[in-house]
């Protein structure tokens, strides 16, 4: 979706506001502005094509069970003295979720209303209003922030990006996701202590046209003299905005920069708004500039010759893919939900691989369903990530690192877990180096995402992560399938891919030939239908064991 410009006067966007449209309000400008208020973004007149698309409003439409108005008559002629009870329904502040007033927990994730997410982050208790930590048995360690040799980049005016108008449900992507990981580090020691903190800059208008186009940067740039302002009708922005994505992406590039020079040696970019859905010429799903596409260039201009992204966002960057999809010496490769297109942006299918003389450096894991989990991911690793990342030899690595894959996501409804997140880091720290750079793009649920980076954060640092994950994975049926899928596309251009993909082939023909035997037996046990709920019930599951157990 192409932001749309105003062409009308500011008393016609008050004008339009009035009447019940979208809003384009002007206020102060500062001095990042051009003062053209004609090029302030809105949301066009083609709101009923965007509204067709599946919204976070969409999404959380559910709640309006919970507000009912409807109320039965009552035939009772007595009425009590005092005034009814009124319970004020509240929103989770771990998952945004809307509550009925009388509840303490979250009926959703379970989060306590008050808890204390925010000031210590996932080491908060989640089950008790905010009065201290949960237990922690691990203790913090290791080098100091002046010997570190990982990098962390935030700025606190980066929370000042947000939705403007108070709606039923908090925007889910909120400034509230940079405080719960900010204080999960804080509370671990993590950051301030061991990371060494980069000073923010905000990127100029030359280095971001190496990516986008000076109309996109002058539609984002113009959103600081509103108030608020909408892109499309879920990527919002107010008179701070632009100066947040400045920053994001400034951070982003100077932390490539000191990580491929050779002065630190990885680093995380905690920033936000994220940036993989930009595209060239529009911003769209949250996302204003595509940080991981000026982060690759900025690496590339300092002497890489060749960079590879991965993205495990639950959602396709379709920017980020659109960017590079004609680039020879940019390796995209992206694992995300897509379920035939189904699932936003809709993009990303496995037969996607890049056009004009790109072809096989765009590598897309559509996965068919939701529910996937670490197993399914390590196993994409295992036998598509870095067998094409091996053979591709990047000199820089940037992880466009979505964390709403993770369990509890309200957006995703994925499983993976922080171990799962930090196995997939440490298996891309042995790829050029470990000159690895993480940016941080979605991620809804504050407790999955705070756990999730301080794991990644904590693998940068050269901490060997205990998890249970076992070194083979064994994937789910349509994750094996999904794989095998995309091998048997992306083998044409990364022939190393074939000997795997014929043996993991074979594997998957012998379990479909295994589950039509199994089938088969269920076929041949047959007794009469009534032995099942009779008097012989016991003897129907005697006499179906013993039979199943001779067809073996």
């Amino acid at each position: 979706m192409v932001v749309e410009t105003l062409e009308r006067s500011c008393e016609g966007s008050k004008k339009r506001h009035v009447n019940g449209g979208d809003v384009a309000v002007p206020c102060s400008g500062d001095e990042f502005s051009n003062g053209d208020i004609n090029a302030a973004p809105v949301v066009s007149a083609k709101r009923a094509r965007v509204s067709r698309e599946m919204t976070f409003e969409d999404i959380y439409g559910a709640d309006a069970l919970l507000n009912d108005d409807d109320e039965e008559e009552d035939d009772c002629d007595w009425e009590p003295v005092q005034a009814p009870v009124e319970f004020v329904n509240w929103c989770c502040v771990n998952c945004t979720m809307s509550n009925p007033g009388d509840m303490v927990h979250c009926y959703i994730c379970g989060e306590h209303k008050e808890s204390g997410i925010l000031r210590h982050g996932y080491l908060a208790s989640p089950f008790f209003k905010d009065t201290g930590l949960i237990e922690v048995e691990e203790k913090y360690g290791g080098s100091s922030s002046a010997t570190s040799s990982t990098a962390v980049g935030f700025d606190e005016r980066m929370l000042l990006h947000s939705e403007f108008e108070m709606k039923a449900h908090p925007h889910p992507e909120r400034p509230d996701r940079l405080r719960a990981i900010a204080a999960s580090l804080a509370t671990a020691g993590v950051f301030p202590g061991r990371c060494l903190p980069i000073n923010a800059r905000e990127i100029t208008k030359q280095e971001l046209q190496m990516v986008h186009t000076s109309e996109h940067v002058d539609a984002v740039n113009t959103t600081s003299q509103l108030l608020y302002s909408y892109f499309t009708s879920d990527t919002y922005a107010n008179e701070y905005s632009a100066r947040a994505a400045r920053l994001a992406a400034g951070l982003c590039a100077d932390l490539a920069t000191e990580i491929f020079t050779g002065r630190v040696k990885n680093g995380f970019a905690l920033v936000r708004p994220p940036g993989h859905h930009a595209g060239i010429r529009h911003a769209m799903g949250f996302c204003l500039h595509n940080n991981a596409a000026v982060a690759a260039l900025v690496a590339q201009a300092a002497g890489a010759k060749k960079v590879l992204i991965v993205d495990w966002d639950v959602h396709h960057g379709n920017g980020t893919q659109e960017i590079f999809e004609q680039n020879k010496s940019v390796l995209y490769i992206s694992l995300h939900r897509h379920e035939g297109g189904h699932f936003y942006p809709g993009t990303g299918a496995a037969d996607e691989v890049g056009t004009n003389g790109g072809e096989g450096y765009c590598v897309n894991v559509p996965w068919s369903c939701g529910g996937v989990g670490d197993k399914d991911y390590i196993f994409a690793f295992q036998h598509v990530v870095l067998p094409i990342a091996s053979a591709f030899s990047p000199d820089f690595v940037i992880i466009s690192a979505g964390f709403d894959a993770a369990r509890g996501d309200p957006l995703g409804c994925c499983d993976v877990t922080p171990a799962g997140y930090s196995r997939m880091t440490q298996m891309l720290g042995d790829l050029c180096g470990g000159k690895m750079l993480v940016i941080l793009e979605g991620g809804y649920n504050l407790r999955s995402i705070s756990s999730s980076a301080t794991a990644v954060i904590k693998v940068l640092l050269g901490e060997i992560p205990e998890n249970n994950l076992p070194i083979a994975a064994t994937p789910s049926r349509e994750g094996l399938q999904t794989v095998l899928d995309v091998m048997n596309i992306q083998m044409k251009f990364w022939p190393s891919l074939a000997i795997s993909y014929s043996k993991l082939l074979s594997e998957w023909e012998a379990r479909l030939i295994e589950n039509k035997k199994n089938q088969m037996k269920r076929k041949l046990v047959r007794v009469p239908t009534w032995w099942k709920w009779g008097r012989k019930k016991l003897l129907y599951k005697f006499l179906s064991a013993r039979m199943i157990s001779r067809s073996k």
